[in-house]
Formats: C-alpha cells, structure tokens, sequence
C-alpha cells in the first residue's frame, strides 16, 4: 500500500467535491449518500414534520425518500427496517416530472383566489395521490376541488380504503410534501394553507394505523403558521430539527472522498482507517473519522495544515473554516461546506501546486467568498425578500445600528421592491409585516440571515456579508468570485 501524495489528495478533494451543486437539480446516489446520526428521526415514517433551513437536507431526504434503493441504504443505515415496507408518494415539491398528484403554485394562487379553503385543497390533493377514480379522472383542479366539496364523505371512505389495503400489505403509505416555500407568494395565505396541510396530516396519524404525512418545513414558516386546531400540540412532538454538527460536516467531507471512484479515493481510504465495503462502490468509514472531533481534526490537518497561516494566531483550520461558514443560527449548508473546500482545492492546484498540503490557507480565504455567492443566490431563489433587504445595506460596515439599517430601508423603498418581486410566483414566500422594519429585522434574525448584538446593534455572518459586500474592521476581506 502506497502513502497518498499531496497531489492525490489534491486530485480526490478537486473530483469528489467537483462543482456547486442544487439540490433541486441533481440528487444523492448509491455512493454519495450520507447518514448523520442526527438525521434519523426525519426518516421515521411516524415524525410528521421536518424542519431545517435552505441547505440542510430537506430536498435530499424527499428524494432519497421517494428512491427505492436510497430508502433501504437509509433503512440500513438507521436500522429501521420498517423504512423497507414503506411507500411513498410525493403530495407536493419541486419535481413536476412525471404527472404530479399535486397543483403548481400558479394553479394554487388561482385557487385561494376563488376561495378555496386550505382543507378542501389538501383534501384534492390527497384523494388524487391515493388514486381515487372519481379525482383522477377530472380535467383540472377546479373540477377535483369542487368534486372533494360535494362528495365530503368519499374523504373518508378513501382513507378508510386506501389504510385497509396498506395494512394487509404491512406497509406503511407516507404522503410527502416539500418546497412548501413556493406555496403562495403572499405570506398570510402560505401560513393559511400550511394550516391546513398540518391539520390534515395530524387527522392522518391520529384516524389511520398505516397513513403517514412527511412534511419538510423551514422553521420559520412552522412556526408561523396558526395551529388553533384540535391536538395542534401533538405536532410539535412528532416533529425533528435538521441541523449538523462540526462531525456531521466532516462525516460528510470524508464520506464524499472516500467514496469517489478512483485510485486517488481508494488511497484515502487505505490511509484513513478500516472502511466497510457495502457492495457496488460504496463504502462506510471508520466511525472515528465519523463523530471523533481529534481523529477528525488529525486527518484534515493532512489535508489543509494546522492552521490558517504561519501560526497558530490566525486560527486553527479545523474549526475556523466551519466557524466562517455558519450562518447567524451556527448552522452550516453541506453543499455550501463542500463547495468552499472545492473551491478551495483548484485554487491551489492551479497557484500553489507546490505547497505541502492539498490545501492552501490563502486558498481557503478566497473560497469563502464563493461559498459565500453559492449561499446568498439560495437565499435569492428561497427568500428573495431577504436578499433584496440585505442588498440594500451594501457599502456599509458591521455591526451597525438598527437605526441604519431602518433608514437604509426607507430611503431604498424596499416595501415596494419586495412588493415587485413577489409578483414572481418563484420567488418563494413574503415577509410576515413588509411595512414594519423593526419586524422585518428580527425576522431575518429568526431565519439567521443576520445577528443581534443587543437590540440596537446588528450584525451580519460572513457567509451573507461577503457575497453583499459589506465590510466589517478586521474581517475577513471580499475576494472576486
């Protein structure tokens, strides 16, 4: 067995971490699928809500979800078997391919707009996903929504049927739903029709033995929405969090290296401990390089020093480059995470391909501010209200005064850009007050898009303020993207 080279390291870092990447756009694999520990409960057929910002996975386990072959990696994974003897069937999300169950936010809007109710639309939708004739067979959402409004009792008996045939089956049927940010533009009517999906999910777990929803969720929208209906408390309790850990996100790295196809991966591996070969070119690491911060810390010093300089005074590598890329929650995007040690990789390839480690510390500055472009355009497509608020205070220095950043708002007219740009249906869901400044900040301090010092300071994290071009004294500086 050969030692890895600095340029074998270089060359897996460079081709496993490759590009940016959507979640929307492309999926997990076989290979690349990553289990954090922290994670089970979002696959657990019985946890009805799944909260977690842009970035933290909730696309990528719809997916892998709806993915036979993904599902029993994670069954595995997670040693729930039960996951093996579950369906599912997509309520809402992005993915329009294939002749969705579920109306498009266009067709949503016009809906809300002629008065449908939150339950009668949801009340569609689930009739159409569990394949009742009499829904399925009509030619738009106007027909299947007036149809569910006069036939109420057919909910019922669809539920009744559909929970009957899951159960002599011993399967468990899961309606998922996911992108709900795009439901509505106009955020009263988001939290309305979240409601109402809550609601229905709740009456699912709580009326059948076998029919479960899976609802992933941004915090923020949760906790918006009312929930003044019967045993609203009992979906708090049936509810997880995704977040990751400084492991998780190393977990992640060497996962990802480890299972890229090359001799470059197979030498990492080699290198790094005992892997298990699970078959088909995937391989589980030792656990050590999975949750042991010293094991963790000792293999990434082989990858990018000890620390982010000559010495140790401008910080140790391992916990500077998270510490950086955290948002104003302390939670970090694992694609923004791997894009950054990408970025990273090719740029000393291509200035310092001498350097005695595959990752160089002024490599890894830059890097920042591509990560940093990678987050605030999620945050364009996600929260594009956030962004242009943000925008807005471009030129300034942090931490600044709330009074600055109100008068920044009033004299940029953001009320009425916001206003403009949620014309878009794509641009995701509105603020909940757009004429109130002092909502609108601790808004965007819920979603942590920036922090508050105390209540008259407020601060932006790096992985927002570079991408805005917005200074702090002493930080780290904006480099071209």
């Amino acid at each position: 067995m050969s030692e890895p080279t600095v340029h074998d390291y270089r060359a897996v870092l460079t081709q496993a971490l490759g590009a940016p990447t959507d979640a929307d756009t492309s999926g997990p694999d076989f290979r690349t699928l990553f289990t954090p520990s922290s994670h089970r409960l979002a696959l657990d057929p019985d946890v009805t809500v799944v909260r977690g910002f842009r970035g933290t996975g909730k696309t990528c386990w719809a997916k892998a979800l709806t993915d036979p072959e993904l599902r029993r990696v994670a069954a595995d994974a997670y040693m729930m078997p039960r996951l093996k003897r579950t369906v599912v069937r997509t309520g809402f999300g992005t993915d329009r391919s294939n002749h969705p169950a579920f109306p498009d936010t266009r067709t949503i809007r016009g809906l809300v707009a002629a008065g449908v109710q939150p339950d009668e639309l949801w009340s569609a939708v689930i009739l159409n996903v569990l394949g009742t004739p009499e829904v399925r067979q009509l030619a738009n959402w106007t027909e299947r929504v007036r149809w569910t409004r006069e036939n109420f009792e057919a909910y019922g008996d669809a539920l009744h049927r559909a929970d009957r045939e899951t159960r002599e089956k011993k399967e468990t049927l899961v309606l998922l739903f996911d992108g709900l940010e795009h439901l509505h533009t106009d955020r009263r009517q988001a939290d309305l029709l979240l409601s109402g999906l809550f609601q229905l999910a709740l009456e699912l777990r709580l009326t059948t033995g076998t029919l479960r929803a899976k609802i992933f969720v941004r915090p923020d929208m949760y906790d918006s929405a009312p929930k003044t209906f019967a045993d609203a408390s009992k979906l708090g309790a049936n509810a997880t969090n995704l977040s990751w850990s400084r492991e998780n996100l190393y977990g992640l790295l060497f996962h990802r290296l480890g299972n890229h196809d090359g001799p470059e991966a197979k030498k990492f591996r080699d290198a790094t401990g005992e892997w298990r070969a699970e078959g088909d070119g995937r391989y589980l690491p030792p656990v050590a390089l999975l949750a042991d911060p010293t094991r963790q810390e000792q293999v990434f010093i082989t990858l990018a020093g000890p620390f982010m300089g000559r010495d140790r005074r401008k910080g140790h590598t391992y916990t500077w480059i998270p510490n950086h890329l955290q948002d104003g929650k302390g939670q970090v995007s694992p694609r923004t995470w791997l894009s950054a040690l990408g970025k990273a990789a090719r740029l000393t390839g291509e200035r310092c391909a001498e350097h005695p480690v595959p990752l160089h510390y002024d490599a890894i500055f830059e890097s920042l501010s591509t990560a940093s472009a990678v987050r605030v355009a999620e945050l364009k497509d996600d929260l594009g209200w956030a962004a242009l608020a943000v925008e807005q205070l471009e030129g300034n220095q942090v931490p600044m005064e709330a009074t600055t950043v109100h008068y920044a708002w009033h004299a940029g007219s953001l009320a009425s850009k916001v206003r403009a740009l949620l014309e878009n249906e794509k641009r995701g869901s509105g603020p909940r007050d757009i004429d109130d400044p002092v909502a609108l900040l601790k808004e965007l301090d819920d979603l942590g898009v920036v922090t508050r010092r105390d209540t008259d300071t407020v601060d932006l994290p790096d992985i927002y303020r570079l991408a805005f071009d917005i200074s702090r004294r002493g930080g780290v500086p904006r480099m071209p993207v």
